[in-house]
Order: structure tokens, then C-alpha cells, then sequence
């Protein structure tokens, strides 16, 4: 498997719901378990089934994130020498050309990304035009909905 990047505070983030899962879900489900197979028959027992299907999907997810967090390369934006530009886990403030609207976003990797916490996937439209331009470039977007024209306001790293 290749190295999956990560910001600083991702990582945090898959850390803290991995041990989530393994101190306070996997218990439970354990638990919950229990009790169903001291209710007797277990061929018609919902409770048993629907707790082991949750064991199932927290084991699993335990598995992925366990292998995410082995092969996660975690990068520092601010450890590196990029002199402004736009880079992964920089927070970059963009302006449209067309309305005027400014938007700020951190480019991340796949697994942290989320547009409602304006976090882009290194991967989106937007991040790979962001990717090496700096303050005062004009990016031209792709995207499905057509082509936009943006200007970098800005790029900081935290």
C-alpha cells in the first residue's frame, strides 16, 4: 500500500476515533452481545444479529483505519520550503473572477476532506489548479459545472 497523505489534525482525528471505537464502541458491542445470547435462542434473536452485525462494522473499521494510520504520511506545510506557494494542507483564500465571491479553503488529502469544513481533496478540481500557484495568480477550474476563472488572494499554513 502507498503512503496515504494526511494533515497534522487529520491524523489527530483518525487517532481519536480509533480509540473511540476500541475503548468505548468495541466494548459495548461486546456487551450488547452478551445479553442477547443469555436471552436464549439465538436463530431468532434480533437483538444478537443486529449486534453482531455492528461488531462487524466497527471490526472493520478499526482494520481500515489501522492500516490508514500504518501508512499515513503526515505533511507540515509550514516545515516546508515552498516560498507561498499553494501546496497540500495550505489554506488558500481564492476570489471569482466572475462574481466577486471569496472562498477559503485547506487542500487535504482524501480521507479528510470535507467541503463543509471547506477542506478540498488534493485530488478536486480546484486543489490540483491551486497546486504551486501563489498570491496573485489568476487559476483557470475545470469542474463539471464549467469553467471558472479564480484569483489566489491569499495562502497561509498553519
Amino acid at each position: 500500500m502507498s503512503a496515504i497523505p494526511l494533515t497534522a489534525r487529520g491524523a489527530e482525528r483518525l487517532q481519536a476515533e480509533l480509540h473511540r471505537l476500541k475503548t468505548v464502541e468495541r466494548p459495548e458491542v461486546i456487551n450488547a452481545i452478551a445479553e442477547a445470547r443469555a436471552q436464549g435462542d439465538l436463530s431468532e434473536n434480533a437483538e444478537y444479529d443486529a449486534a453482531r452485525e455492528r461488531q462487524g462494522f466497527i471490526e472493520g473499521r478499526i482494520q481500515e483505519l489501522e492500516g490508514t494510520l500504518s501508512n499515513a504520511q503526515i505533511i507540515n506545510p509550514a516545515d516546508l520550503d515552498v516560498a507561498g506557494q499553494a501546496v497540500f494542507g495550505a489554506i488558500v483564500e481564492i476570489e471569482d473572477l466572475e462574481s466577486g465571491e471569496r472562498l477559503t479553503y485547506q487542500i487535504v488529502g482524501d480521507l479528510e476532506a470535507d467541503i463543509r469544513a471547506n477542506m478540498i481533496s488534493v485530488s478536486s478540481p480546484v486543489a490540483r489548479a491551486l497546486i504551486g500557484r501563489s498570491e496573485g495568480d489568476v487559476v483557470e477550474v475545470r469542474a463539471p459545472a464549467g469553467v471558472r476563472e479564480y484569483e489566489v488572494c491569499s495562502v497561509s499554513y498553519e
